[in-house]
């Protein structure tokens, strides 16, 4: 909460606002370069900032931006380096804080098409991996950043193929999350309870349902030079 997100984003715009003065736009179908390191932020924060305790959008993981200026003062390049990103806070959220924004943004319904593509509703509550904690935050309105979010992914060049294959793996997780398991009777091993999240989840990630419960239940592990089935219990 001490403004770091808030500044770095500043100190972009300004160094890509006055390196922009007089560049051409080489290329119609993304933004100039300028306007890719700027929308760079809205799509990292979306995966990977969220509400803490503290801060309602903090980033849950480090970055380190290196911006490259030519002879002439215009930007050359850029790159982003990202470190320690909070996985746990995917599974996991305490009382007060919640998951990473970019779920809350698809069930904002501001774009409808996403729901039905991802197989989803529009209720948080309905998905155990994004209704542990807080579901809404005060200061964020999840409709308006979503479509910022789209946004940066054009401006960064991403393809319509690559956006709908985010999404597809972020609705993955969700329905992974619901997955449900029971132990089988006289057994020390799992069984799925209901296949229809893991149905969901394994066609949002162009995998067969069958080959996902049983890498679940029945992962092959390493031992020595040869790989073992593996019996997973609950």
């Amino acid at each position: 909460g001490a403004g770091k997100t808030v500044n770095t984003k500043r100190v972009i715009q300004y160094f890509a606002s006055i390196a922009a003065v007089g560049a051409v736009k080489k290329d119609s179908s993304k933004g100039t370069l300028e306007d890719q390191i700027i929308q760079a932020n809205p799509a990292l924060e979306a995966f990977g900032n969220a509400k803490t305790a503290r801060n309602d959008n903090s980033s849950r993981f480090g970055k380190f931006i290196r911006i490259h200026f030519g002879t002439s003062g215009k930007l050359s390049s850029a790159d982003i380096e990202t470190y320690l990103l909070e996985k746990s806070r995917v599974t996991f959220q305490l009382k007060a804080e919640r998951n990473y924004h970019i779920f809350y943004q698809i069930l904002s319904n501001q774009k409808p098409e996403l729901l039905d593509m991802l197989l989803i509703t529009n209720n948080p509550y309905d998905y155990a991996y994004i209704s542990q904690g807080e579901v809404t935050v005060a200061s964020i309105n999840d409709a308006e950043e979503l479509m910022a979010t789209d946004s940066a992914f054009d401006v960064l060049g991403f393809t319509a193929d690559e956006k709908m294959g985010v999404y597809k793996l972020t609705g993955a997780i969700m329905h992974f999350g619901n997955m449900k398991f029971k132990q089988k009777q006289r057994e020390e091993q799992a069984e799925p309870d209901s296949t229809e999240a893991a149905d969901k989840s394994a066609y949002l990630m162009g995998l067969n349902s069958a080959d996902l419960i049983k890498g679940l239940c029945h992962p092959r592990v390493k031992v020595g030079n040869e790989y073992v089935t593996k019996g997973q219990s609950v």
